[in-house]
């Protein structure tokens, strides 16, 4: 007894202090980042977030088996504390049991189950890893790239906590000093399996049963602590930490050591974007460390999935690397002469290569299925804006769209006054604000860039406002008052045209609505773009709306029966096939209603493989609809040929960037002799064709609504 009592203290000693300077050097090290603020705020749906997600594991029973077996394996972790307590007690007293519950059978029943359940899940992940395996499937594989010799380290360390508790419990039992009469079925059963051997064995088995059970814990502690398995004890704080309700939609304001930048007046020491690692925040920094190289964010990454070279996990992993390499300087605070750089080619010993980081569209694709919340489109736009405001290093093409920009201020370089061209020859009067807004007006309709200079998207914008004028909604277009909402510019990292942009938009829309209250100042649009820059945005500017996508709208008016959509008489609709738009989906989670107006028109969906929030982006977000693709897949190809295998006849979305994208995919390969009947449409259109069918009917024949 008294043995085991001085063995199992030096080892808790040694191993909680070896663990103990780890955790002050990352304590440390984290706490150096910038500054970020917010993070503390709404304790309340923190707290909720904590619950859902880690508690819950929402987020990864999205992929139910691997998911469910990480449920198992972190409940595993949090009941089988109560077993680690019990083998301290029985450091100091073999008989100790639980105050209260220790000898309560339910109690037994639940360690065991969960050890059992934590065995089973670790079978389901060895065969994920060996059909996974990146050896065999190379880039397919979610973990290429990944430090898989750690992973399988991690899981013969939980097996060797799983098997050294039985040994203990079992030998325990056996020698009669468990706390559980009945409800541990495992231990009790390896305890009837020992008995025979006798008091002279089982009272030493269990004292070597109990300190390999301590001595793989401690041991494991510090695996973890020196591993990338960090994840298990820095996910719930960064959970906790992230951005509410998550990390997509609006951007972050640019902030130097945790204050707004002032861009008409910056101070000296104001650091524009991230040009090295210390740049980073906090909870960047803490992002680093958090990643569990699980692979899910590459596996969904619209740019990884069509051969390029930017993966989210290996960003992420490259960026953690760095700072711990750049740890020393970084707590010193004193800059590496011999640092490198932290954007530049392979000839410039670059941490991320231009490449990877131009290839982002932003969809958020990686975000949205990151279990551990790592922010990772927020860190490229921050690294873009460096790039971009400091060192004047982009893509030639974003030029052009910068100038563009500034100059005629739509990224097409079309004349302003050409933005009611699209009204022409709609057989009713489109209203354009003269300068005061009726008290009639409900709706302000933006247009945008792309409705007003983009052929595709003025069929959408002309089908919207036809069905708005069918609805009797009072709107207005601003016309020439409208200007880009700056999106492009600062996706591509151009803070400062975006301030100067969205400034200028800010001031004409708050004069438009002057007098209204924010909830009165209502603004459709049918670019998601716009949706997202106007209604999530401006609130940073003082631009307060209630800002709605067009097939929210619609879809509302055919609920309240303003808009009538008549089925085929034959019931025989066109299949169809719904694209998510990126910023429409996953940035601002409307999903629904494009459905709902494409059931209501008759029409047969047909959802392609990758659809909802595990959408395909269609390649033109984050400025890259200005962008040539120069490597691998072009995107729009890899989203097309998906919708063809639907075998649908018209490809629907709710984006004008993404018709755009997709018609072009189409085109290519209709001249390829594939898909050659097959066309793009908005939602809008298809619905306006059919409330068109209704008048088109004899007045005698039946309405199938």
């Amino acid at each position: 007894m008294l043995v085991r009592l001085i063995l199992g203290s030096l080892m808790t000693v040694a191993g909680l202090a070896f663990a103990g300077r780890r955790v002050a050097f990352l304590v440390r090290l984290i706490r150096s980042g910038q500054p970020d603020t917010g993070r503390s705020a709404e304790l309340g749906r923190r707290v909720a977030a904590h619950l859902r997600e880690v508690f819950g594991q929402r987020k990864l029973l999205k992929w139910s088996v691997p998911g469910l077996a990480h449920f198992f394996t972190f409940w595993g972790f949090v009941i089988l504390a109560s077993v680690y307590l019990e083998a301290y007690g029985a450091l100091f007293d073999e008989d100790f049991h639980i105050p209260l519950i220790g000898e309560w059978s339910v109690l037994g029943f639940v360690q065991d189950f969960i050890a059992v359940a934590v065995a089973v899940s670790l079978g389901v992940f060895t065969v994920i890893r060996i059909r996974q395996a990146p050896a065999r499937k190379e880039r397919a594989s979610r973990f290429y790239g990944s430090h898989t010799g750690g992973a399988w380290l991690i899981l013969i360390m939980i097996f060797n906590v799983v098997w050294t508790m039985f040994l203990f419990r079992g030998a325990s039992s056996a020698a009669g000093h468990f706390p559980y009469d009945s409800g541990a079925f495992v231990s009790l059963g390896v305890g009837d399996l020992l008995r025979p051997l006798g008091p002279g064995v089982t009272e030493p088995l269990e004292t070597v049963g109990l300190l390999l059970h301590l001595g793989v814990m401690l041991a494991f502690l510090s695996i973890v602590l020196y591993s990338k398995h960090l994840h298990i004890f820095l996910a719930p704080v960064n959970v906790t930490a992230k951005r509410l309700p998550d990390a997509l939609g609006p951007l972050l304001p640019m902030e130097s050591k945790g204050e707004p930048i002032d861009f008409e007046d910056p101070g000296e020491d104001d650091v524009f974007g991230r040009g090295k690692i210390a740049d980073f925040t906090w909870k960047g920094m803490l992002d680093f460390a958090t990643c569990t190289e699980c692979g899910r964010c590459q596996s969904q990454c619209p740019a990884w999935n069509t051969g390029k070279p930017l993966s989210p996990k290996l960003l992420v992993m490259g960026l953690r690397d760095h700072l711990f390499e750049e740890a020393p300087y970084v707590l010193g605070g004193k800059e590496n002469p011999e640092a490198r750089p932290l954007v530049g080619t392979a000839e410039e010993n670059g941490v991320i290569d231009p490449d990877v980081l131009w290839s982002c569209t932003t969809c958020g694709a990686c975000v949205e299925q990151c279990p551990v919340d790592i922010e990772q489109v927020d860190h490229v736009v921050d690294m873009r804006r460096y790039q971009v405001m400091i060192e004047s290093a982009f893509p030639s093409e974003l030029g052009t769209v910068f100038r563009n920009l500034e100059t005629k201020g739509n990224p097409w370089g079309q004349n302003n006054s050409e933005r009611l061209a699209w009204t022409k020859d709609l057989g009713f009067d489109v209203p354009v604000f003269d300068g005061e807004l009726g008290a009639d007006v409900e709706y302000v309709y933006w247009v945008g860039c792309a409705g007003a200079f983009d052929d595709h998207a003025r069929k959408t914008v002309r089908a919207t406002a036809e069905l708005l004028h069918l609805a009797g909604v009072e709107y207005v277009v601003l016309g020439t008052g409208e200007s880009c909402t700056g999106d492009p510019a600062r996706r591509a990292g151009n803070e400062f045209l975006f301030q100067l942009m969205a400034q200028q938009t800010v001031e004409t829309l708050n004069a438009v609505f002057e007098g209204r209250e924010p909830r009165l100042r209502k603004i459709v649009t049918t670019c998601p773009h716009c949706l997202n820059t106007l209604g999530r945005e401006y609130p940073q500017l003082d631009g307060h709306y209630e800002v709605v996508h067009h097939t929210q709208l619609l879809n509302r008016l055919v609920r309240a029966g303003t808009l009538t959509p008549v089925k085929p008489v034959d019931d025989g609709g066109p299949s169809v096939t719904y694209h998510d738009p990126c910023y429409l989906g996953r940035h601002n989670k409307v999903y629904t209603p494009p459905r709902d107006l494409v059931d209501a028109t008759g029409a047969t969906l047909a959802e392609m493989p990758r659809h909802a929030d595990r959408s395909l982006c269609c390649g033109a977000g984050g400025a890259r609809m200005w962008m040539e693709e120069q490597i691998g897949k072009r995107i729009n190809l890899e989203r097309v040929d998906e919708a063809l295998s639907t075998e649908a006849e018209t490809i629907v979305t709710g984006c004008p960037f993404c018709r755009v994208m997709i018609s072009d995919g189409l085109v290519q390969r209709q001249s390829e002799q594939r898909g050659e009947n097959v066309e793009v449409r908005d939602v809008s259109q298809l619905l306006l064709e059919s409330v068109k069918r209704a008048t088109a009917m004899p007045s005698d024949a039946p309405v199938i609504p």
